[in-house]
């Protein structure tokens, strides 16, 4: 947009505190847009009592590499507990008058705060407001009834009081429409981003050996360990890799355990390879990202479901090869990338398979490297601007 055009846009989302791919996705996204909009940001700094967060230990880290751009200003933030700050970010809000607040929607715990903002909004500021849906409903919410029904409720009431919403698929449209009962064409899709801004150039030897990693050929797993990620299938099809295969390779899976995944410990002491597995299942900082996707040779991703990835995000960036289940939601996140190959999801078989054919062409000399597709943040932005444009605001 030109200047003329400019926007003022507000964001909703997490901040660092509780430090997740979200955090992240919300500070690029506000970056992206403050190109040729003024942007305001609210965070959701306690997004619950940190003894039910499952990764607790990690709350408060400082070491995110990512940043707001200056120019935004930026309310930290909102807490779970406290209405107070929930009054003050609606202050916050009204002194910047945004024309769209963009709000990100991923886990039914803040579902209060935002419904506060959404109310206040609607009564008050009247922005336009746009609905961003990175679940239909967390796997783990979707476990316990309590939570499954009040995720639900909370997320009809939310959509209620938005303009619009977005997700990154169509998939994930069709699974929020069904869901929540109601019509599609309120939903525009607006892919995830590259997450190019995790790009640092190292050398792969370098890598290798600051990760201790010995073997010619290196099979990387990366992000949060959840039982949906469906990992133990990966340990599977490592067991069925030819042993002059097997002993020249490294699997690494490199990420924080939330504990739903309860078979996966077992599995990798029991593998007959288990020396050429390297668990390493805590968080990882974001100076220590470049190093695993630089050390990797291909990044095995095997979802039993999923919204969407990140980490795929990531792996494009570094051009390597991803073996990923054939999802609906991955086939999108991965069209026009030639390094993607789907397999049958829950497949360890066809894993195997896979990493066997890479291995032989690594073996063979050539390059497992691809050319970085995928939508820039850039683009994001302007399919918001596009959005409010569309929709004309209140102002």
């Amino acid at each position: 947009m030109c200047d003329t055009q400019r926007v003022r846009f507000l964001v909703v989302g997490p901040s660092t505190r509780f430090y997740s791919g979200l955090s992240a996705y919300t500070i690029c996204l506000a970056n992206a847009l403050s190109k040729y909009n003024d942007v305001s940001v609210v965070l959701l700094r306690k997004l619950l009592p940190e003894f039910l967060y499952p990764g607790r230990g990690n709350v408060g880290r400082d070491d995110c590499s990512l940043s707001f751009l200056p120019d935004i200003a930026i309310y930290d933030g909102m807490d779970w507990y406290s209405p107070l700050s929930w009054i003050q970010a609606c202050r916050f809000v009204k002194q910047q008058k945004p024309e769209a607040v963009v709000m990100q929607w991923w886990t039914s715990s803040v579902a209060h705060m935002q419904l506060f903002l959404a109310i206040t909004n609607r009564l008050t500021t009247r922005a336009k407001l746009v609905f961003e849906m990175h679940e239909t409903v967390d796997t783990l919410e979707e476990s316990i009834l309590p939570v499954r029904l009040y995720s639900r409720v909370m997320g009809k009431l939310l959509i209620s009081q938005a303009d619009s919403l977005v997700v990154h698929s169509n998939a994930v449209k069709k699974s929020i429409a069904q869901v929540f009962r109601i019509n599609d064409r309120r939903i525009a899709v607006i892919p995830h981003g590259l997450y190019d801004v995790y790009y640092k150039r190292i050398d792969k030897r370098m890598a290798r050996q600051y990760l201790e990693i010995k073997e010619s050929f290196t099979i990387l797993c990366f992000g949060m360990i959840r039982k949906y990620k469906g990992v133990p299938y990966l340990v599977e099809a490592f067991n069925r890799l030819p042993r002059e295969i097997a002993i020249c390779s490294r699997l690494v899976i490199a990420g924080e355990d939330w504990g739903d995944e309860t078979s996966l410990g077992g599995m990798i002491d029991s593998s007959p390879y288990k020396s050429q597995i390297s668990y390493r299942a805590h968080f990882v900082p974001d100076h220590m990202i470049p190093q695993y996707f630089s050390a990797a040779d291909v990044v095995v991703l095997p979802y039993l479901r999923t919204a969407g990835s990140g980490v795929a995000n990531i792996a494009m960036a570094y051009g390597r090869p991803i073996v990923t289940s054939d999802l609906d939601t991955m086939r999108e996140c991965l069209a026009g990338y030639a390094g993607a190959i789907f397999v049958p999801v829950a497949d360890s078989q066809a894993i195997a398979e896979r990493l066997m054919e890479l291995h032989a062409q690594h073996k063979s000399g050539m390059p497992l490297l691809y050319g970085v597709p995928g939508s820039n943040w850039d683009e994001i932005a302007l399919g918001y601007e596009k959005m409010v444009d569309r929709t004309g605001s209140s102002h």
